[in-house]
Parts: C-alpha cells; sequence; structure tokens
C-alpha cells in the first residue's frame, strides 16, 4: 500500500466527466454508442427500437451522467443534407422537451454503415451475422462517436 502523501503524487485524482453519447437515429431502429466516464474510449451501447428511443434515454439518463447527446447528420455526396434530416430534425425537438438540461451536437455520418459493414467483415463475422442491422446501427454509432471524440 502507498504512503498517503505518496498517493497523490503517483495517483493524481481523475476528474470524471459525464458521458458522451451518440445516436445513429434511423426510421426503425437507432444505434445507441457511450464514452466511458472520461470521454477517451467509444462503445456501442446497444440498438433501440426509435418508437422507445426517447422513454429509452430518459431511463439511461437516470442511471448514468450523460453530459452531451452526439446525433448523426446524415448528409449526401454534395453536402446537401439526407431526406431523413426531416426525421431527425423531428427527434431532435422532443428529445430536448423530455431531457432539456443534456445538450446536443450533430456529427457528419457519411460512410459511417459502410464503414461499420467493413469493421464487421474485418472482424471475422460470417455472412449471416453481418446480416443484422441492428448491429450495423450500433457500430455506425461508434463510430460517429469516435470521429466527434477525434475532431473535438
Amino acid at each position: 500500500m502507498l504512503v498517503p502523501c505518496l498517493k497523490s503524487v503517483f495517483l493524481p485524482k481523475t476528474k470524471h466527466l459525464g458521458r458522451i453519447l451518440a445516436i445513429d437515429f434511423g426510421k426503425k431502429r437507432t444505434g445507441i454508442a457511450v464514452t466511458d466516464e472520461l470521454q477517451i474510449i467509444a462503445s456501442g451501447l446497444t440498438t433501440v427500437n426509435t418508437k422507445e428511443l426517447i422513454p429509452f434515454l430518459k431511463d439511461y439518463t437516470k442511471k448514468e451522467n450523460v453530459e452531451l447527446f452526439i446525433i448523426g447528420k446524415p448528409k449526401q455526396m454534395d453536402n446537401t443534407d439526407s431526406e431523413s434530416e426531416e426525421l431527425i430534425l423531428s427527434f431532435l425537438k422532443k428529445l430536448e422537451k423530455s431531457i432539456p438540461n443534456i445538450p446536443s451536437k450533430r456529427e457528419d455520418e457519411r460512410f459511417t454503415s459502410k464503414m461499420a459493414f467493413q469493421t464487421m467483415i474485418d472482424s471475422g463475422l460470417n455472412k449471416k451475422q453481418r446480416q443484422n442491422k441492428a448491429l450495423v446501427d450500433e457500430i455506425s454509432a461508434t463510430i460517429i462517436l469516435q470521429s466527434y471524440l477525434y475532431n473535438k
């Protein structure tokens, strides 16, 4: 055991931040990823039915300290908004009303589904496992979160 005075030198206290939660919003399913409390590592959390997303987020934010939502921003190759942006904007209004104390930011999500699928191939998943669209959504949310952490 370290002597108390040496503990402060060798084991400095780390400041625990709130988690960052990323959302890959979809019409049917939504992938969710979160950081650790130090906001260093992005990990897939789950995929939820989009109709149950707000209740899921309310429950999760009661259990865990979340300080920021990152929501994927789908864009076309010409940098215009994709057609699903309208659904996301509607969701963002509901999210703001339901959980007003946690801010949200947007992160470009172009190519995340393709990158997620390639990650599944690289991980050695067989064809049947790669057809799991819920897993693709969860990995996509993780990629969105990793992108945000890299760029912040």
